[in-house]
């Protein structure tokens, strides 16, 4: 057992009532604060206002969390009290009541953070249409699981199954909604139990059947990028006998050496997959609670960049593989250079 994270029974008997009796408390306080403080200030005087953007945000997320809630237990006794819920229809009705979910929670952030997200071309897997896809994206900041995941269901169709960070079911919403769905959970290995299947081959069971709209998104580097991941990331190459591998993954200073693992299984096991790798940039600097609060309001533009590989294209060699899901990181690592440089300002007077 994760000793991290409570057992399921804990999740849904405690932790997911507690968050819908927040909620009834917080309501009052949230309606008042959104009608006289969050319109009258938040949206006439912009300025920095961290500790109104703050609270708001965290009364905003508690009510929308609760409502996730409520909605996902009137689904489950729709569906026979959830004997129904792996079938497709139902399936499909979730996907689309979690599209719904994310619009207006980034409707929330675009309003209150002045978050701005765009996509530099229609290259996000959009030459892919009517194909199954592995989404590879790099790492960075909080929310950017969220980012993807809200950009493949409501701006390109797409129904993804999910590999992400088992902390992540502390949240009681994600917590439900993401066990309906497709999807593997990632527990530390210090934490995994000794007759857990491999990471790999989980990775490789989600990706098994993706249908033409589906999407399997996973973050190879494993977690954000710190200077103490990307030194034993480059010594764990190096003792594997892996130099030259490690030698770009020196050169590679805003990513960190991609974990090839889940990716080639998932490439073994959905063949007629193309892969989109991704990019972005614009939440690299929060990092820590410390950083999102210097950063509050945002006032960010988040741009994301992705380039497509038709499955014909993808190398089917292991090793081939390997060396190829490295030059598409250097090319990541490339992007983001030359991005933060043209996103500069100008320092001449």
């Amino acid at each position: 057992m994760n000793w991290r994270l409570p057992p399921k029974w804990v999740r849904r008997v405690v932790l997911a009532p507690l968050m819908v009796a927040l909620a009834f408390v917080v309501m009052p306080v949230g309606l008042i604060f959104a009608g006289i403080v969050g319109a009258a200030i938040t949206w006439l005087l912009p300025g920095r206002l961290r500790i109104v953007r703050a609270i708001w945000m965290v009364i905003f997320y508690i009510l929308w969390d609760a409502t996730a809630l409520v909605a996902a237990f009137s689904l489950w006794i729709a569906s026979g009290f959830g004997f129904f819920l792996r079938r497709p229809w139902w399936q499909g009705v979730h996907y689309r009541f979690a599209g719904t979910m994310l619009r207006v929670l980034f409707w929330q952030i675009r309003w209150t953070l002045r978050l701005q997200i765009d996509v530099v071309d229609a290259e996000l897997g959009s030459v892919l249409v009517g194909q199954p896809i592995i989404v590879a994206s790099r790492h960075a900041g909080p929310g950017d699981s969220f980012i993807l995941v809200h950009a493949l269901l409501n701006w390109f169709d797409r129904a993804p199954r999910i590999v992400l960070k088992d902390t992540l079911q502390w949240d009681p919403a994600i917590d439900v909604l993401l066990n309906r769905l497709p999807s593997q959970f990632i527990t530390p290995r210090s934490a995994r139990r000794s007759d857990a299947p491999r990471l790999s081959d989980a990775v490789g069971d989600l990706a098994a059947g993706l249908g033409p709209d589906g999407a399997l998104v996973i973050f190879p580097e494993g977690g954000n990028v710190t200077p103490g991941r990307r030194a034993r990331r480059i010594d764990t190459l190096r003792e594997q006998g892996q130099h030259h591998l490690a030698e770009q993954a020196e050169q590679m200073v805003n990513v960190m050496a991609p974990h090839s693992g889940g990716l080639l299984s998932a490439l073994g096991a959905a063949s007629d997959a193309g892969v989109v790798f991704v990019a972005h940039t614009g939440l690299d600097r929060l990092v820590t609670v410390r950083d999102i609060w210097r950063e509050l309001p945002m006032d960010k533009r988040i741009v994301m960049k992705g380039w497509s590989v038709p499955p014909q294209d993808v190398p089917r060699d292991p090793g081939d593989q390997e060396e190829w899901l490295f030059a598409h990181w250097r090319r990541i690592d490339d992007w983001i250079a030359a991005f933060d440089v043209a996103a500069a300002p100008d320092p001449s007077p």
